[in-house]
């Protein structure tokens, strides 16, 4: 009972504290630590669309925004600072990514069918595709030393089969990014084992990064600007 009677007034004396100005900020007697406002959690979406349509309803404020393209896949709305130093965070756009294992090696169905819903047509994807669709089981090659050049055999008719040389690195374009943009190209190596099994393994250093965050930014700088005055709106990325 006596440590029941304890805790109670161990609680009593220390369950309160006061608050004081300082310098402008509200802080407590006990640490000294800042007492912020609340701010209320940012709304997901996952399309740019929703973004734009969400900044030009001035749902929320008709202040002075800043939109921080911060990566391929997130776009952040937010107030400036505000006088605890914070910012609110009104809106964030989080693109949906298709999955591809880039450095993993496919059996060639499931490349193909990866090829086909995760890239962007171009030439050197519907290449590929005409290869993985026709390789004869147990039957790649490397030509030469260099690790760069292979051959596999293909059906090239009915009855007859032929070597095709694979030149690296190939141009693709696969969705890395929102569907409203231009996905950027870039370069990948192209390599086959036997089995057979196909990968691709990137070989840009990440320059599409850049690239599909100025594109991003492109695209809010043609949707918004017209419809937003443009002292009341930063873009940066």
């Amino acid at each position: 009972m006596s440590l029941l009677k304890d805790a109670f007034n161990w609680i009593k004396d220390h369950g309160q504290f006061q608050t004081t100005e300082v310098h402008g900020r509200t802080v407590s007697d006990r640490d000294l630590h800042a007492i912020t406002a609340p701010t209320a959690s940012a709304l997901k979406v996952h399309t740019l669309t929703a973004l734009v349509e969400y900044i030009k309803s001035e749902f929320d404020t008709n202040e002075s925004l800043l939109v921080h393209v911060k990566d391929p896949e997130t776009v952040t709305v937010m107030s400036k600072l505000n006088g605890d130093q914070n910012r609110n965070h009104y809106i964030q756009a989080h693109a949906y990514i298709p999955s591809f294992r880039f450095d993993s090696y496919y059996d060639p169905e499931d490349i193909n069918i990866k090829l086909q819903s995760v890239f962007v047509p171009n030439e050197d994807q519907q290449l590929i595709l005409k290869i993985v669709g026709t390789m004869k089981e147990d039957n790649v090659r490397t030509v030469g030393d260099d690790g760069i050049s292979q051959a596999v055999t293909v059906k090239t008719g009915v009855a007859t089969v032929g070597d095709v040389k694979v030149i690296n690195p190939v141009t693709l374009a696969p969705y890395r990014t929102f569907i409203e943009v231009d996905q950027p190209e870039s370069k990948f190596v192209l390599r086959m084992q036997s089995g057979p099994r196909v990968a691709l393994f990137e070989a840009d250093g990440g320059a599409w990064k850049n690239e599909a965050i100025k594109n991003i930014k492109n695209y809010l700088i043609e949707e918004l600007l017209g419809a937003i005055d443009a002292d009341k709106l930063t873009i940066i990325a």
